[in-house]
């Protein structure tokens, strides 16, 4: 058959009736019956139980189907990435309480075209001039408390500003001069700091200064979703592959609406100095899908369903002679049920990061946190469990304890 006729023929086959709708039904069928590929077997990636948090170098949280669905929906698609942006970006904006947003790479992200964005306003002549600021007459330099300089604010400099620490009101004052662009704020080290959200805001406030706070994983509490944005913070920044369960590569970026389209010119498609800071179609609109999720959660219901996971790992390694546990909820970032297992060295003679390792090898794998400076002591988190992944830990805890316990 010639060329034209095969598809002509293939264009009548629907109306050939049931012989042929039946073949094309058995072919679509066979196709699903293919098993899917388990790539990661292939590659030889060791896959585990995550009971330690929502780490990056534990790849984050596990998308929800909501996600999943939405990231898969968009992919079959072609959309202008602004426009797609600007959509979402007003969708996340009302659900927090922000004048607007934008979705990142990562909160380490969102710092930085947050810090690119108050250094250029909408000047496209200075976007060009960055990271070298100081060099070009502009701004450069960004105050924060001494103690929450622990590696985050290293995000700001990638821009070329200069960070400049201090520890009280008096010197906070002292260091703002005309070369001042911003005041910054960590909140997971707030308990650490002198100066409180509210006085942060206030001094800004009294220099004409705007301010950044970073809150990359502090939620839940649901309500840290505006509750910034409803202090005053101009923009807030947080992750998106955390307890959000959005893409593990995203993030959001919120607060004033000149300062977010301000920080837009220097990222992507644009070529600015976050061009390489590219999020696609299928992670905005699957961080905008696990924010809308997140938020209309119950979450009382979740809280209720991690207290009673860590009760019952906690009656299980309890159940080893000398062997103690202290439930607690960190103060800022993770803030969710967590556990440490302590025990006594004369009873139980292992190592912290002999039982990490153990537990690593073992079957199946499971990952606590076992690289913290206390002794005979690891820590627990259980909001990253999924069903019955709670008991799984709880037995592979206690066989672990119970081998060397004398």
């Amino acid at each position: 058959m010639k060329r034209r006729q095969i598809i002509k023929s293939i264009t009548l086959l629907p109306l050939a009736g049931g012989v042929a709708g039946t073949g094309l039904t058995a072919a679509a069928k066979a196709v699903d019956d293919i098993p899917k590929r388990d790539i990661l077997s292939e590659l030889g990636v060791r896959t585990f139980i995550n009971a330690a948090g929502t780490y990056t170098m534990l790849t984050g949280s596990l998308m929800t189907p909501e996600v999943m669905e939405a990231i898969n929906a968009v992919s079959k698609k072609y959309v202008q990435l602004d426009e797609i942006q600007d959509k979402v970006g007003e969708k996340i904006a009302a659900l927090c309480h922000a004048e607007a947003a934008t979705v990142t790479a990562g909160c380490w992200s969102a710092l930085v075209i947050g810090m690119a964005g108050v250094l250029t306003g909408m000047d496209s002549k200075k976007v060009a001039l960055l990271p070298f600021p100081e060099a070009n007459g502009m701004k450069s330099e960004v105050i924060l408390q001494k103690s929450h300089s622990i590696g985050y604010d290293k995000a700001l400099t990638n821009t070329g500003v200069k960070l400049i620490t201090i520890e009280t009101r008096e010197e906070l004052e002292s260091a703002i001069n005309e070369k001042t662009a911003m005041l910054w704020f960590l909140n997971r080290e707030a308990p650490k700091g002198n100066i409180q959200h509210e006085e942060w805001i206030q001094v800004a406030k009294k220099h004409n200064l705007p301010t950044m706070i970073d809150i990359a994983a502090d939620v839940p509490p649901v309500e840290n979703l505006w509750k910034f944005n409803d202090m005053g913070f101009d923009l807030v920044a947080i992750s998106g592959g955390k307890a959000l369960c959005g893409p593990q590569s995203a993030g959001i970026l919120m607060g004033k609406k000149a300062l977010i389209d301000a920080a837009k010119l220097s990222a992507s498609p644009r070529s600015g100095i976050a061009r390489g800071h590219k999020v696609n179609k299928e992670e905005i609109v699957g961080m905008y899908a696990a924010l809308d999720n997140y938020v209309k959660r119950d979450h009382a219901k979740e809280w209720k369903m991690w207290e009673d996971r860590v009760a019952v790992i906690e009656k299980a390694v309890k159940s080893v002679p000398g062997v103690s546990t202290e439930v607690f909820v960190p103060p800022t970032d993770n803030h969710t049920p967590s556990m440490r297992i302590m025990w006594d060295p004369s009873k139980v003679k292992i190592t912290k990061e002999q039982l990490g390792e153990n537990l690593r090898q073992g079957s199946p794998s499971v990952e606590v946190i076992s690289w913290e400076k206390d002794e005979n002591m690891v820590r627990i988190t259980v909001f990253m469990l999924q069903n019955g992944e709670d008991k799984i830990v709880a037995n592979r805890l206690k066989e672990e304890l119970a081998k060397v316990s004398a």
